[in-house]
């Protein structure tokens, strides 16, 4: 159970502003988002803005040690924080809690994030940062990380059904929750990317992305439910898989395209139950 006050960070890295003057419209409406529901959850929202491949590097590397977040200022780190309805200067060094959430929101390609200038940072290098050690303030504690990227330059094609589709999605069982005196060093990881691999991701611009929107509304409404993390995510697939495009809706890579649709996908190594609950 996660009974820190506050229940852990929450990072936003949200790159809008790209070299070459390309603008990820919309991206503000997702960080807003996030903050407004991860800050009702309990979470002490920070962000940092249009961060190069280097700077989302060295800002992860602070987030991933107690003594690198004091050290935030020093390293040129520019954080805001979220303070009820809008993001503002950083007050005070942040410290975790039992959980700690990254959302990542920027162009990509195939297992990796662009910074804004256009280096990319692998989705895998971003975890690895956060890997169990002995002196880690984040072992053997939940690790969340939504990622709001292209993974490719493929267009995602609609399918045709005929009659109707059974579901036959199953609800995973909790691991065994049994003390142990080692962990493996990657556990504890939830990824939770907005396409699988090779195509686009789709963003509106005035209204943000159609991964991040459904995260948050999703959300909403599982953990006033006291459902596990697992299970509302899955229902962000299921909801997001049902979207087609429409001609404001553009994707990640800012090119125009045809009809699409869009499936996120779900990594994790999850040992135990990730239930989130609101913090009045």
């Amino acid at each position: 159970m996660l009974r820190s006050k506050p229940t852990g960070l929450c990072l936003i890295i949200n790159n809008k502003h790209f070299v070459g003057g390309d603008v990820r419209y919309g991206t503000d409406k997702d960080a807003g988002r996030l903050a407004e529901v991860f800050s009702w959850l309990g979470f002490r929202v920070l962000m940092c803005k249009d961060q190069t491949k280097d700077q989302m590097e060295r800002a992860l590397k602070c987030f991933a040690s107690q003594w690198g977040l004091s050290q935030l200022q020093e390293f040129k780190v520019q954080v805001q924080e979220w303070t009820g309805s809008r993001f503002t200067k950083l007050r005070e060094a942040p410290r975790h809690g039992d959980a700690f959430i990254c959302c990542v929101l920027s162009h990509g390609d195939k297992g990796v994030v662009s910074g804004v200038d256009r280096k990319p940072l692998r989705i895998k290098q971003i975890t690895r940062i956060f890997m169990a050690t002995p002196q880690s303030p984040l072992t053997a504690k939940p690790k969340v990380f939504l990622i709001q990227a292209c993974q490719g330059g493929q267009i995602h094609p609609k399918v045709l059904l005929k009659g109707l589709q059974a579901d036959g999605s199953r609800s995973t069982q909790p691991a065994d929750g049994s003390p142990s005196k080692f962990i493996p060093q990657e556990a504890d990881f939830l990824v939770h990317t907005a396409t699988i691999e090779d195509y686009y991701s789709m963003r509106d611009p005035e209204e943000g992305s159609w991964f991040i929107q459904s995260v948050c509304n999703q959300l909403i409404e599982g953990c006033q439910r006291n459902e596990e993390i697992e299970v509302i995510l899955r229902r962000v697939n299921k909801e997001v898989a049902r979207k087609d495009s429409v001609l404001r809706c553009v994707p990640e890579s800012g090119t125009s395209c045809g009809p699409t649709t869009q499936m996120p996908a779900i990594w994790h190594t999850l040992r135990k139950r990730l239930v989130l609950t609101p913090r009045n």
